[in-house]
């Protein structure tokens, strides 16, 4: 009689997350890996009129913020945000798949900047929105996937909320 190993629903269910964490993680790092071996520092490359590659190195969180507190203040302060984010992950039903999905972006691109920060002590930026008078902040593809994991979680909420306060007509 040979033995197998069952695995639990739960970790199956969770098989998917795990791997747009994994591969937003990857895509994140190479392209950075590319930004790094292929781009000046702080010399702009225009792709289109609004949108440019610009190398440079963010010692902060968002915006800079925070650069103050040093590399291992925003390690913490990064790693709390990832087992925050995972600890809500846990707490979100299955049946949520959106909000997971907004969730592992979320991880994905946070684990994305907390390797640069760690092993770099900064994070690379190079992605540069503006206009002749104007300019958005530099970013990166980790902060990308943030940004539209946290939209998706919010969506995902709303869209959840809506459903629940319409009354049913029975």
């Amino acid at each position: 009689m040979t033995s197998r190993t069952v695995k639990s629903p739960t970790a199956k269910s969770w098989l998917p997350y795990v791997v747009l964490v994994a591969a937003a993680v990857t895509l994140d790092q190479w392209v950075k890996y590319l930004v790094e071996t292929g781009l000046p520092f702080q010399e702009k490359v225009d792709l289109v009129p609004f949108l440019a590659l610009y190398r440079t190195y963010n010692t902060g969180i968002a915006f800079s913020m925070f650069s103050s507190f040093g590399d291992t203040g925003l390690v913490v302060i990064a790693a709390f945000v990832v087992a925050f984010v995972l600890y809500l992950a846990a707490r979100t039903p299955p049946s949520h798949v959106l909000t997971r999905i907004g969730f592992a972006l979320i991880v994905g691109g946070a684990l994305g900047n907390l390797f640069d920060r760690v092993t770099y002590g900064h994070v690379i930026d190079y992605i540069l929105f503006h206009t002749p008078i104007w300019s958005f902040a530099i970013f990166n593809l980790a902060d990308a996937f943030i940004a539209v994991g946290a939209v998706v979680v919010v969506l995902d909420e709303l869209i959840g909320w809506r459903r629940e306060a319409k009354p049913s007509s029975d």
